[in-house]
């Protein structure tokens, strides 16, 4: 069985990193709640689709690394898995809205 949520989460994160990467720095006291809102607005009005990108990236990479460990076929394996692909891409897509929505909320708070 494909990890499904781990998968999703870890992808949906990557893409979002450019917002929730300063938001931890600043939960964790590692910047101030100005420097990160500055860095997240600089990186996510720059380079948003770089983020989005790494999140597809990071989908497809660990989807090839678990169908290699049950040692399926790639091209095979995936289209048996069909299902299961398109359940990783909505877990992707909600820890992204999610993540985003929260981060969004916070930035609200520092201004």
């Amino acid at each position: 069985m494909t990890p499904v949520v781990p998968n999703g989460v870890a992808s949906g994160f990557v893409a979002i990193l450019c917002c929730a990467g300063p938001t931890l720095l600043a939960v964790f006291g590692v910047v101030s709640a100005g420097t990160a809102l500055a860095w997240a607005t600089s990186l996510y009005d720059g380079y948003p689709w770089w983020f989005r990108l790494a999140g597809l990236a990071t989908m497809a990479g660990l989807v090839w690394l678990t169908a290699r460990r049950r040692e399926h076929c790639p091209v095979d394996g995936l289209r048996l898995l069909r299902r299961r692909l398109l359940a990783i891409a909505a877990v992707a897509g909600g820890t992204y809205g999610a993540l985003h929505a929260a981060t969004t909320w916070l930035g609200s708070l520092t201004t």
